[in-house]
């Protein structure tokens, strides 16, 4: 048996002391929100229960759980639909080597580096100087959207940089026009990539706390709730709905995954069905 090196004992540390810090926090407030009724926000418990997850069904003395809830949930479908379409327009754009597509470029991923609280600050200033409405629908909206859509071209681009331009050309031997070529042939093909692109969207929007802190007018979305609750709740309560929201992140995740993977098993289902009819 081949013996192992110092320097793997010494990664295999470090890997395991990466996982806690990155995990740690997360399993600390899952086990803390099962703290019975007379419980704490610290260590040691105090009985064990499911008193706190029951609590946040009830109304709440302050704040809105649940409506902030709802509108991340609206805001990430939006942006996340918004990401997904504006991204393969963009990519499939970018295969054309445009005037200013390199300036376009750069400015988009500009975006990234800005520091996420003075995009906030800039778009919240530009629509209440336009006489517009701060409403976490419109302003929040185009905030996020400057988190997520460089995200979302990025992947397009390396997808597009990879796309096999030869099954374009035989769709377009047999007839098929522009449109029914990206429909029944582009598509399909980049499907898991634009779920990865949706993923992206959702959940960044879903967690985004800098660019809409003043973005999102008198309605809170659910990380303002969450942190506005950090200064006024003092029971595990506030365990219990990030307990609930980490479950809910890593259940939207899933059901991405698993919308991949069920793609690329039907895929290999109709490859194996065709070759077989070619037998």
């Amino acid at each position: 048996m081949e013996k192992r090196s110092r320097a793997f004992y010494v990664l295999a540390a470090f890997f395991v002391l990466f996982l806690l810090f990155l995990y740690g926090p997360i399993i600390t407030i899952g086990i803390l929100s099962f703290q019975g009724p007379q419980g704490g926000l610290t260590f040691p418990m105090n009985g064990v229960s499911l008193y706190w997850f029951r609590d946040l069904f009830q109304e709440q003395a302050v704040g809105d759980i649940w409506g902030s809830f709802r509108r991340s949930f609206a805001l990430g479908l939006m942006v996340m639909v918004t990401t997904v379409v504006v991204s393969v327009m963009g990519g499939l754009a970018f295969r054309k080597r445009f005037a200013g597509s390199a300036v376009l470029f750069y400015l988009v991923i500009t975006s990234l580096v800005i520091p996420s609280i003075l995009v906030s600050l800039g778009v919240g200033l530009i629509f209440s100087q336009s006489g517009l409405d701060v409403h976490w629908a419109t302003s929040g909206f185009g905030s996020q959207l400057t988190w997520t859509l460089p995200f979302g071209l990025l992947i397009m681009f390396a997808v597009f940089n990879r796309f096999d331009k030869s099954y374009e050309e035989a769709a377009r031997d047999q007839g098929a026009s522009p449109w029914q070529t990206i429909r029944h042939v582009v598509l399909p093909i980049i499907a898991p990539s634009l779920i990865g692109v949706a993923l992206f969207g959702f959940t960044l929007s879903y967690d985004e706390f800098a660019r809409t802190l003043l973005t999102a007018g008198s309605y809170n979305t659910l990380p303002l709730e969450i942190y506005g609750m950090t200064t006024n709740v003092t029971t595990p309560v506030i365990f219990a709905l990030g307990t609930l929201t980490t479950a809910f992140s890593f259940l939207v995740i899933a059901v991405f995954l698993l919308t991949v993977w069920a793609m690329n098993r039907r895929r290999a289902r109709q490859g194996s069905d065709a070759g077989q009819g070619m037998v």
